[in-house]
């Protein structure tokens, strides 16, 4: 799910914005403390709390003496739709949430932070996580887990959410960008057109849903097998996730509904 691991970045010369850590693995402070040298770190900042982004904030915090900034705990940013469905016990779908995470600096969106020679400002892009943040610098984001270029992100309810995803990625589409930096993969060299295409595919997901339940009820995960034809197996659960995401989104506009309590195993039928 991490394509060739998680993308940790450093912004600034002698004093540095490290952007999303990473995992709690002793190779990769190893490695981002050999990048940072003698350099001065201003700030940690934190995209959102999945376990291959957040856990080595503190432990990278005390080697640096700098500050965590993120959105909030893993438990913040959620939409109140997700809140009750948390509430009522959705459970997760073993994505790896940092439960544990705590920033020392809440950042709220439009909030910056400022070094030697750089200024970031936060906006705060739920979607794929609630507390998730990106991180813009001039015309460049670093876009986190929102916005990847070799695949499209997972949604998975109750941290992930599709209509917030789907508002995040038109709020990103209103202004020209340079290029995007993606918590894994390459640079996003045209992220415009990224933003487009990840638009579309999630409303030919939307309709091929709408598509697939023409044949009757069915849950997220039986949806799934019937449209995600050549997924392999073990990533199926993580489809089904997905499925799910969509028909909670199109229950919110009254395109489906559940047939009992909303939760992961409910069958779902055209409205």
């Amino acid at each position: 799910m991490t394509f060739r691991g998680t993308n940790t970045y450093l912004l600034g010369d002698h004093d540095l914005a490290i952007i999303d850590p990473g995992p709690a693995d002793p190779s990769h402070l190893t490695a981002l403390l050999a990048a940072i040298g003698n350099a001065q770190v201003s700030a940690i900042l934190v995209t959102h709390a999945h376990v291959d982004h957040s856990p080595l904030a503190s432990q990278l915090a005390q080697r640096v003496d700098a500050p965590v900034y993120a959105f909030s705990d893993a438990r913040g940013g959620r939409s109140p739709v997700m809140q009750r469905l948390a509430d009522s016990g959705l459970m997760r779908g073993g994505e790896g949430v940092d439960a544990d995470f705590q920033p020392d600096i809440c950042l709220a969106d439009g909030e910056s932070v400022s070094g030697d020679g750089w200024r970031i400002k936060a906006l705060h892009t739920p979607g794929h996580f609630g507390n998730h943040l990106s991180f813009q610098w001039e015309d460049i984001l670093f876009c986190g887990d929102l916005v990847m270029g070799w695949a499209s992100s997972l949604v998975s309810p109750p941290d992930g959410d599709l209509t917030d995803f789907m508002a995040s990625c038109q709020r990103l589409q209103a202004k020209r960008w340079a290029v995007f930096h993606a918590g894994h993969g390459a640079p996003i060299t045209a992220p415009n057109d990224r933003l487009d295409w990840l638009i579309k595919h999630r409303l030919a997901r939307e309709a091929a849903v709408l598509e697939a339940l023409q044949s009757g009820p069915a849950t997220s995960a039986t949806l799934a097998t019937r449209i995600y034809t050549d997924t392999p197996a073990a990533l199926m659960p993580a489809a089904a996730r997905n499925v799910l995401a969509h028909l909670i989104d199109l229950h919110g506009k009254n395109r489906v509904i559940p047939l009992g309590d909303l939760s992961a195993d409910v069958q779902f039928a055209l409205a």
